[in-house]
């Protein structure tokens, strides 16, 4: 391949962006499209000692929300919600007691499905205080519902439901709740029942929870959440939960968001209201909009052009699962550290999709 070959400038400028931050611990990408006959899969840095593999399991933080909103999606295909049911009509009085208290007045019961999903139920986020927290005190060691109840003593939400787009690992709690209360099972078992075991995604997993279907003598690649390896914190998994458990190699999140594009989990127009039905995200987000836990670049003319709309969702260690239509590519890694959840998409604009599209020309 000569040097202006598309797929060897991805993979320079993708070596040379972790080679010149040496406070990059292990990095990895994986950029796919059928159309182009193409398909990267590389590694830098190491883990324990020991060179980082593309096969290695990796946990990319909040993409994990994808995934829940799949399962959600494949139960409204399936009639069992809707996107408009009020979350009471799922969830324990416990949990829906005093949930959403806005200047004096309990707005619980309007708190949607869809409204969690957009991220735009009013409420506050417990996960960063709560992780702030638990490096304090290792003896604090929050359950999922405990973290709800926590956030309810020491957070006031922010707006009332579906007024404005707040992200908060929150609400996706609540969606796995929902989840458990439909199929009457651990939202961990259903992720394996419902996504990794018909798509076979063998070395997938939830952090914390579960245990791979086939182990690899390869360490888990780790990530770092500002000076802390994220997973040694103690009792993460309870307050990652539902909001980005999944742990996997890349080629197996590839498995995943395949079978999502081509409408073999959920019906094709269910993915299109998850991907349409959006609202605009705040600052710092301000080039984005936020569908059903998707992601969307807002077109801008110069710095934006069409030609790089994509799609897809964002993990806070740097990490990124997104379809870019015009290539019909599929682009996901992390560089596994929070200093890169800007970073990141950054990098897969200037450097990934602007090569991909000269494969267009």
């Amino acid at each position: 391949m000569n040097k202006q070959d598309p797929k060897k400038q991805i993979q320079r400028a993708f070596e040379a962006q972790v080679n010149k931050d040496k406070r990059i611990r292990n990095a990895y990408l994986l950029v796919h499209s059928d159309k182009h006959d193409l398909h990267l899969n590389i590694a830098c840095g190491s883990t324990n000692g020991i060179k980082a593999d593309p096969r290695q399991c990796i946990h990319l933080a909040s993409v994990g929300k994808l995934f829940t909103a799949t399962l959600i999606g494949m139960l409204y295909d399936d009639n069992k919600l809707d996107y408009d049911d009020p979350i009471a009509k799922h969830l324990d009085p416990v949990i829906m007691h005093q949930l959403h208290v806005f200047k004096g007045k309990d707005y619980s019961h309007a708190i949607t499905i869809r409204h969690l999903l957009m991220q735009s139920s009013g409420l506050n986020d417990v996960f960063f205080h709560l992780v702030k927290l638990m490096t304090q005190n290792t003896d604090f060691q929050p359950e999922t519902l405990e973290a709800i109840q926590w956030g309810k003593k020491h957070l006031k939400p922010l707006a009332i439901p579906g007024q404005k787009h707040f992200y908060t690992d929150t609400n996706y709690y609540l969606l796995g709740m929902i989840i458990q209360s439909i199929c009457g099972k651990e939202f961990y078992e259903v992720m394996h029942e419902y996504i990794f075991e018909p798509l076979k995604m063998d070395h997938a997993f939830m952090h914390g929870f579960t245990k791979p279907k086939l182990s690899t003598d390869l360490p888990d690649a780790h990530l770092f959440w500002k000076n802390y390896e994220f997973r040694s914190i103690k009792g993460i998994h309870w307050i990652d939960h539902a909001g980005g458990s999944v742990i996997a190699p890349l080629d197996e999140y590839l498995i995943f968001f395949q079978a999502l594009i081509q409408g073999r989990l959920i019906q094709k127009q269910t993915l299109q209201r998850m991907i349409s039905d959006d609202i605009n995200m705040g600052f710092p987000t301000l080039g984005f909009r936020y569908g059903y836990s998707i992601w969307k670049f807002k077109t801008i003319p110069v710095l934006m052009p069409p030609a790089y709309y994509s799609w897809g969702c964002v993990g806070v260690t740097g990490a990124f699962m997104f379809y870019h239509p015009k290539t019909e590519s599929i682009i996901i890694g992390s560089f596994n550290d929070y200093r890169y959840r800007g970073k990141a998409l950054e990098f897969m604009a200037r450097k990934v999709i602007k090569n991909l599209l000269k494969l267009e020309e």
